[in-house]
């Protein structure tokens, strides 16, 4: 008499197929996750730093604004950093203003309005007319990997109101 047995469990064959199967799909999707992960790190430093290089576009053009033209003085900070990388000027209302580049540092007088900054310059687009001022930086973070992104946000021309 044959009797029936039930079958309990899986067969060596079953659990040495899946195991590969899961292998593989794991040995695939691996790189894929870091390949996803760089990408969503490289984008969110592309954004922060446009939103950093708009807000200090906007601070350093609302001020120019309201500067007396014939009190702007480019110079640089020190013997080691860029030429024209810091702005001296008076506003209307009498108060003296200064942006500069102090390493990766971007100040406002004494305060810090920025950790990184690359490369800023100041300068007069035009020799014959000191009433603009052309402003060109680039912002740097360090990314993955010692990987670094930069930005460069083009020259923005200024004009001085007074």
């Amino acid at each position: 008499m044959v009797k029936n047995r039930s079958k309990a469990g899986f067969t060596l064959i079953e659990v040495m197929i899946t195991i590969a199967i899961l292998g593989t799909i794991s040995a695939i999707s691996a790189p894929l996750f870091l390949q996803a992960q760089r990408f969503f790190i490289l984008t969110k430093a592309r954004t922060d730093l446009q939103q950093e290089a708009r807000g200090i576009m906007y601070v350093i053009t609302r001020e120019l604004h309201q500067a007396q033209s014939n009190s702007i003085r480019i110079s640089r900070a020190s013997n080691l950093q860029p030429y024209y990388s810091k702005i001296t000027f008076t506003k209307q209302q009498g108060t003296t203003m200064t942006f500069l580049q102090s390493g990766n540092l971007l100040q406002q007088q004494s305060q810090t309005i920025s950790k990184n900054l690359r490369y800023i310059a100041f300068s007069f687009p035009r020799s014959d007319d000191m009433t603009i001022v052309s402003v060109s930086m680039t912002l740097q973070v360090n990314i993955y990997e010692g990987k670094i992104k930069a930005l460069h946000m083009a020259s923005e021309k200024v004009r001085v109101m007074n």
